[in-house]
């Protein structure tokens, strides 16, 4: 019986464990290691802060899901890994100790790195966990004039919230009659839109914020935040009465030691998913070393791949599974329109756009799916 253990409890860890129950049946003892029982699914916490719908629409109980599907689960912080010893020391939770593995799969996703940006904690909202998320929403309920300034940080890996909840805010000004009194102003490190070449996209999200006279402000590397001020390395400085920012990104502390990262921390791997320079390792979602966004969707797409090429090894086969960087998304313009990019970050190819009311209600429709799934 080979044990199985699986570090992270979000999408690329679930995913994963999930898989492997369903092909492994009773055969192996799986076992996954989260710091929280509760699962959230980030892609609606816009939602959340715009009181589209509730914390319990947002999460679920992640030890519950994980034991029907015959998983063990163990609450709790990991401390140390050890890959030439095959043991992970886990402390502050449910065990504390050494846990020996014959195969792992790392999913401990990404750190915030709000120390980065100097006055973040005091002065910004982010909308990157439940509770800052309803934080935010009480803000912006008591928000009627001024400037609000959504962005991403340098090093931030998430683009979808800035730019909903910018659309969100705008439209529920529209409704209370107070969009003239309110400037919503967007800042971001790179030129236009999301780190992609394709002059499409930009112009796509360009008209959207145009038709919601939301100011934009491209090549804003954001340093510091003050109390009435968003300040960028090159010392230009935009007025404020309301922050939400997305902090710099980096890679999870837990395997910073081990020489398997990149400057940033994140975790170097092959197409597999397999962790390059070791057998038996694998890692999936935020905390991989793969360039682009951080989102949901390719985290599940690892996790899919690292359970089946896992499964191979297993069985003493080679790796049948082969991940390919694609990005997804859907930004909700709150109106009509959502607007949907594809684009394949390892091809040169241009990437494709779609902009109608069919792609907001596929978005609703795979996060039901996700709840129905998994809850």
């Amino acid at each position: 019986m080979a044990k199985i253990l699986i570090l992270g409890g979000g999408f690329g860890g679930v995913v994963a464990a999930e898989r492997l129950a369903n092909e492994l049946g009773d055969q192996h003892q799986i076992t996954v290691v989260s710091r929280t029982s509760h699962f959230v699914f980030y892609p609606a916490l816009v939602r959340l802060a715009f009181g589209k719908c509730d914390r319990d629409d947002v999460s679920f109980d992640l030890r519950r899901t994980m034991l029907n599907r015959r998983v063990n689960f163990i609450e709790a912080e990991v401390a140390r890994i050890d890959p030439s010893q095959r043991k992970v020391t886990i402390a502050h939770g449910e065990v504390e100790g050494n846990l020996q593995y014959d195969y792992l799969v790392f999913a401990l996703g990404r750190r915030l790195a709000t120390e980065e940006i100097a006055g973040f904690y005091e002065h910004s909202h982010h909308l990157l966990n439940v509770d800052k998320a309803i934080q935010f929403g009480k803000a912006i309920s008591k928000f009627h004039q001024g400037r609000v300034v959504f962005g991403q940080c340098p090093g931030a890996r998430l683009p979808v919230p800035v730019y909903e909840a910018a659309f969100a805010l705008s439209r529920r000004l529209e409704e209370t009659g107070e969009r003239d009194k309110v400037q919503i102003t967007l800042v971001n490190p790179e030129p236009f839109g999301p780190a992609v070449a394709d002059a499409e996209m930009p112009l796509a999200l360009r008209k959207a914020l145009a038709d919601h006279h939301i100011e934009t402000i491209p090549e804003f590397a954001v340093e510091r935040v003050s109390a009435k001020s968003v300040i960028a390395l090159n010392g230009q400085s935009l007025e404020s009465d309301l922050v939400m920012l997305v902090p710099p990104f980096r890679g999870s502390p837990a395997a910073s030691n081990l020489g398997i990262t990149s400057a940033e921390g994140y975790i170097n791997v092959d197409r597999n998913m397999r962790v390059v320079g070791h057998d038996h390792l694998y890692a999936v979602g935020d905390c991989v070393n793969f360039g682009g966004p951080k989102m949901g969707h390719m985290a599940v797409r690892q996790g899919e791949v690292a359970a089946a090429n896992l499964v191979s090894e297993i069985s003493g086969e080679k790796p049948i599974a082969h991940y390919v960087h694609e990005m997804r998304v859907v930004i909700d313009e709150g109106g009509s329109d959502s607007i949907y990019i594809y684009k394949d970050l390892w091809s040169k190819e241009a990437g494709e756009v779609r902009q109608n009311r069919f792609w907001k209600w596929a978005k609703r429709a795979q996060e039901n799916h996700w709840k129905m799934a998994h809850s």
